[in-house]
């Protein structure tokens, strides 16, 4: 299931990019979803591969930070799904997990993620690689 946060995009300075997060652990896509828009992205969370699928196709985010350890498909199957349709060749995806050794994050790079981030995620970090994805279109 996928929701969007109420407050999401009603800060000073919001920077009006959408940023999908895909986390079968709640608690971390809430708490991060929180942190990024304490910086100005509208946020929605999804919280299984087949969720995160439908997510991105309805709300066309810039960025996808997506788990690879999900249950049933993986993050390496739902960024290649994602890839394969027209709105996600345009996505920033963003492997945000627990493995982050060269293989895994060789793997990552194969399977269509632009970056690759190993939990617990820095926020600092996490902001600055926003910042150097440079400004964001509209979708």
């Amino acid at each position: 299931m996928a929701q969007q946060s109420p407050t999401a995009g009603n800060h000073p300075g919001t920077t009006g990019r959408r940023i999908l997060i895909v986390d079968d652990n709640r608690d971390a896509a809430i708490s991060l979803g929180m942190l990024l828009e304490l910086s100005g992205y509208e946020i929605e969370t999804a919280y299984d591969g087949s969720a995160s699928i439908d997510a991105a196709a309805r709300y066309q985010p810039q960025v996808i930070l997506l788990d690879i350890g999900l249950p049933g498909l993986d993050g390496y199957e739902v960024a290649r799904r994602m890839r394969s349709e027209p709105w996600g060749k345009q996505a920033t995806l963003v492997a945000v997990t627990g493995w982050g050794q060269a293989e895994d994050r060789e793997r990552s790079k194969a399977a269509g993620f632009d970056a690759h981030l190993v939990k617990p995620v820095d926020h600092d970090a996490l902001v600055k690689l926003l910042a150097e994805l440079g400004p964001f279109s509209s979708v």
